[in-house]
């Protein structure tokens, strides 16, 4: 996991190096292979949010496919952020994962 220069600015508590790897030792396996999964699922609708602000998908109209390509356009953004996650996203997942990890642990 690469370090984020902003995390300290913005007072949050530093991701913990074992939320990037997965379940911990000694935890209930399919609990946290599950909340890592929800963590990754919503730093991918949050980043398809933001590449749909970018205006990725969208044709200039003289090359526009109309209304399939309107309609399609999303598919190929959730696809493209999907796959942003699974290199390794902006660390959203790893700190969803630690928060609700830490929250879980009471």
């Amino acid at each position: 996991m690469r370090p984020d220069p902003l995390l300290p600015m913005a007072g949050l508590p530093a991701p913990r190096p074992e939320a990037a790897a997965g379940p911990r030792p000694g935890a209930a396996p399919a609990d946290e292979t599950a909340l890592m999964e929800a963590a990754k699922a919503l730093e991918a609708s949050f980043l398809a949010e933001m590449l749909k602000s970018t205006g990725l998908g969208e044709m200039p109209s003289e090359f526009g496919g109309g209304a399939g390509e309107e309609q399609f356009a999303s598919f190929l953004r959730e696809e493209q952020a999907r796959a942003m996650v699974a290199a390794g996203g902006i660390g959203l997942a790893e700190q969803l994962f630690a928060s609700l990890v830490s929250r879980a642990d009471g």
